[in-house]
């Protein structure tokens, strides 16, 4: 992939450029949103791999439907060179059972794909932590989880 010049712009040519890119992707149906695109690029890829319907709006608990009725929550994380952490977006509700599967995909910091994992609702509730700070609970893609029989790499 061509790596482009951007040292010798300003910071306002910079903002623009930024904001001509997210246009741009909003155009081509590869972001929903004008925040930031990791969330609605995870929710893109992962929606034409499984075969997922989107979700319009806000809905809570689950990003997107697969044609057998199952509600799926979509979870991102992008590894760069200055935060390497694997915590996932907080998940909220879980006691609702909003989704019935929650899909995690690992960006590196060139927004290629590091990993995707498909995890039961259930494993959910056995490795997250509830963070009275952010209410909900906090996953992170390290460890056990990663070695439960339950959970896919796809």
């Amino acid at each position: 992939m061509k790596k482009y010049k951007l040292t010798s712009l300003g910071e306002k040519s910079l903002l623009c450029l930024y904001s001509d890119l997210m246009e741009e992707l909003r155009n081509r149906n590869v972001i929903r949103s004008s925040n930031n695109p990791v969330a609605d690029y995870a929710e893109y890829i992962v929606s034409h791999k499984l075969g997922l319907k989107l979700k319009t709006g806000s809905n809570k608990g689950y990003d997107a439907i697969d044609k057998k009725g199952l509600r799926y929550q979509i979870k991102s994380r992008r590894i760069t060179t200055h935060n390497k952490s694997l915590q996932l977006g907080v998940i909220r509700n879980l006691i609702d059972k909003p989704f019935d599967f929650l899909i995690a995909i690992i960006f590196n910091n060139n927004f290629s794909i590091n990993a995707i994992y498909k995890i039961p609702f259930k494993v959910i509730k056995k490795y997250s932590r509830f963070s009275k700070h952010q209410n909900g609970h906090i996953l992170i893609l390290r460890g056990e989880i990663l070695k439960d029989p339950k959970v896919l790499r796809i």
